[in-house]
């Protein structure tokens, strides 16, 4: 459950296993005799021009094209562009892989197998006798890799040729032997800009006995009992700080210490950190002999509850592993191509959000303080997106970033991605529930920028909100719902379902975080004027909340129902009516291209209103859509087409939310619980109101073991949908029974 193996090595980067700190990526091919270890790092983007990357300034064209709308010119938002071609922002890539090649190969393929510790995040390979193992340290920020069976002859090298490379990417290599470890170096220098943006890996290389040389491009080592190496890469303008960096991977292992005594320790140091968040979580639903299976095999299983509660282990471990300096890219941490699909960026209008969906639930504060890293680390940017674009105060997020830059630079005529205004609170969302769950809790420190970051937001709209319709209620204008059209209109539109939902809830979450009274009253005051959603002739929740702008149902993207989820603003207890409107447009929306994201983003909205049928059918075109390699992370389309974390990070989301969901002040237990796992067990899930849960079920009855950390009352619903209420006293566990049906 907590790991997996495979009896060979991968022969494609997009079956290694991987490990990840964070910072650091690595992608591990398993292969004794010829161990490939591919290097990433967040920070690993190749340059935009500075000039390239500006917000357009379109903010005096804004009324003119309010009013070209609002009088029914429908196509008019196609016009409201600065001429630009379209611009990708800077692509991620990866570094360089550490390669060990041995002089003499084991005979015989027998006895291998190459397997990943979920639990402590080491990825190893054993072949008679020899075997590697690979971890990226989360106490100290290095890539380590062991390498032991005896007598070890090999050479090491850093090597920049991967799949994709720039030919003029410009290369220097350099080996140094030292009494305390040999230093090899690889500096690439891109070939865009000025020429001075370059990276820089450098390796310590400790041998235990044996001799080592420079080799060929790198080290050769000789008869040694063991080789222990040390990496790290840097992106870096100008000349890296090579011996700095040297001195710093020299100062990780301890005077006198072997190569396995340093292994053992920097391991502990690592370990002690990853386990602890790693195993705050568990999901048991019965997998039996299955569960030893290696993965390859198991995913031939799609039926297999051993194969869902793997793949709940592996997000995540991969999620938590591709989160810290930054939240997870499309990519998560990892590729092994230069020519990773839509930049290896940040997708804001959907990817994003779906794949840290789980960050409260799961226990994985690690997760929400990634996303914060990046929210506040591009706020200024984002105050610029609005002054340029709308003319306004407060933020606009960009539906595309780098993470270097979150300028909204990136759109088009199809994609007016620079029209999309609902961005800022989705990504806000996730740390207002972090915020909830943590507090009161010995990790729950409030976060001092979290109320003035809602303020920001609300100010943008109340500049913004300004236009209102023939029934005197606001419109949101241009409005844009990623990133589809409506029949009957263009890309950029009136009133988005989406963009009401988030403008109405930046608005009431800045009041609710706002010290002032009667600043929380105008704010409240102005989500009221907001027009209210609109259900169609198909008695489904429409798109566009505005006459003449009809539904295109065969979508991916699931914007209109944001209401629903994330935000729970539309549910079954408190808007019945519209719960059954959302149901109705769940019913009606098509698959489009069969994208990983929109099955997940399906389910967790039909988990939302209690349709356990329509959420297990998604979960299922998921497992046997053959989405995910034989390392679990997953890929975009069908058939393993397009290495992509969406869907191996957004699991953990949905299967948690199909058993548990929670509000500040309610508690849903088993609200849509797959036939498919008529028992289970998942143990350490966080609540919204700031307690701990353990649900056990099976034989048609269930048992909640809630571990609060602050006095507070909730609504307590369990499958037979009658309300009870929960009186909950902070440190006193309480439990509760009910049936199953």
């Amino acid at each position: 459950m907590h790991g997996t193996w495979e009896p060979a090595p991968a022969h494609r980067w997009e079956d290694a296993f991987l490990s990840g700190n964070g910072r650091h990526g690595a992608l591990v091919f398993g292969d004794p005799d010829d161990e490939r270890v591919v290097v990433t790092h967040h920070t690993l983007v190749r340059p935009v021009p500075p000039a390239d990357t500006l917000p357009p300034r379109l903010a005096h064209r804004l009324p003119g094209l309010q009013d070209r709308l609002l009088s029914g010119e429908l196509d008019a938002a196609e016009r409201f562009t600065d001429g630009r071609a379209l611009r990708w922002v800077g692509a991620f890539h990866p570094g360089f892989q550490v390669r060990v090649r041995r002089e003499d190969p084991a005979a015989g393929p027998g006895g291998f197998r190459r397997e990943v510790d979920f639990a402590t995040g080491v990825a190893a390979s054993v072949r008679a006798g020899r075997a590697s193992r690979v971890f990226v340290s989360r106490a100290d920020d290095v890539l380590v890799q062991y390498v032991t069976g005896t007598p070890l002859t090999a050479a090491v090298v850093l090597d920049p040729r991967l799949p994709g490379a720039p030919e003029d990417l410009a290369i220097g290599r350099g080996t140094v032997l030292h009494p305390r470890g040999a230093l090899l170096t690889l500096r690439a220098r891109y070939p865009e800009a000025d020429g001075e943006a370059a990276f820089t890996g450098v390796t310590l290389a400790l041998a235990a006995g044996g001799r080592t040389a420079i080799g060929r491009d790198g080290l050769r080592v000789s008869d040694a009992g063991a080789l222990l190496l040390l990496t790290r890469v840097r992106r870096h303008r100008g000349e890296a700080p090579v011996e700095d960096e040297a001195a710093s991977l020299r100062a990780l292992v301890p005077e006198g210490a072997s190569p396995a005594e340093a292994y053992a320790w920097l391991l502990a140091r690592h370990e002690a950190l990853h386990r602890a968040a790693y195993e705050r979580v568990t999901l048991d639903l019965g997998g039996g002999a299955d569960r030893a299976l290696p993965g390859g095999e198991l995913l031939a299983l799609p039926d297999s509850p051993a194969l869902v509660e793997r793949l709940f282990a592996a997000g995540r471990y991969h999620l938590l592993s591709a989160s810290g300096m930054l939240p997870p890219r499309l990519t998560g941490l990892w590729t092994g191509d230069w020519n990773t699909a839509w930049s290896g960026a940040f997708t804001t209008d959907a990817n994003l959000g779906l794949q840290t969906a789980s960050a409260a639930a799961a226990a994985l504060p690690e997760v929400s303080e990634a996303l914060a890293a990046l929210v506040y680390g591009q706020w200024a940017d984002w105050r610029d997106n609005a002054r340029a674009i709308f003319g306004a105060r407060g933020v606009v997020a960009p539906a595309h970033t780098d993470g270097v830059s979150g300028h909204a630079y990136h759109f088009q005529r199809s994609y007016p991605l620079h029209l999309w205004t609902a961005g800022a609170d989705w990504l806000l969302h996730p740390l207002v529930e972090h915020a909830e769950t943590e507090a009161g809790t010995e990790t729950g420190a409030a976060d001092p920028r979290l109320g003035p970051a809602l303020a920001e937001v609300a100010l943008f709209y109340e500049d913004f909100l300004t236009r209102t319709g023939p029934d005197g209620r606001l419109v949101i204008v241009p409005s844009y719902s990623p990133e589809n059209r409506p029949v009957g209109g263009s890309w950029g539109a009136l009133n988005a379902t989406m963009d009401l939902a988030a403008a109405r809830h930046a608005l009431t979450a800045a009041a609710a975080h706002s010290p002032a009274e009667a600043e929380a009253a105008r704010l409240r005051a102005l989500a009221d004027r907001l027009p209210d959603y609109r259900v169609n002739a198909d008695g489904a929740l429409a798109e566009w909340a505005w006459p003449g702008l009809e539904d295109r149902y065969d979508h991916r993207h699931l914007s209109h129902l944001y209401p629903v989820w994330p935000l729970g603003a539309i549910n079954p207890y408190d808007t019945p009516e519209l719960a059954r409107a959302a149901r109705r447009a769940l019913e009606l929306r098509g698959a489009e291209n069969g994208s990983a994201h929109g099955h997940l983003h399906h389910g967790l909205v039909a988990a939302r209103l209690r349709d356990g049928e329509r959420a297990a059918g998604a979960l299922g075109r998921v497992l046997h859509g053959d989405f995910f390699h034989a390392s679990l992370m997953s890929a975009h389309y069908p058939g393993r087409e397009v290495y992509n974390a969406d869907a191996a990070h957004a699991l953990p989301a949905l299967l948690i939310e199909l058993l548990v969901q929670s509000t500040p002040g309610r508690l849903v237990l088993l609200p849509a619980l797959p036939a498919a796992y008529p028992r289970g067990a998942l143990r350490g899930v966080r609540t919204r109101f700031g307690a701990e849960v353990d649900l056990v079920w099976g034989d048609g009855g269930a048992t909640a073991t809630v571990r609060p950390s602050r006095t507070v009352r909730v609504e307590l619903r369990t499958p037979d949908g009658s309300p009870a209420r929960l009186a909950l006293t902070a440190g006193e566990e309480r439990v509760v029974s009910f049936s199953v049906r």
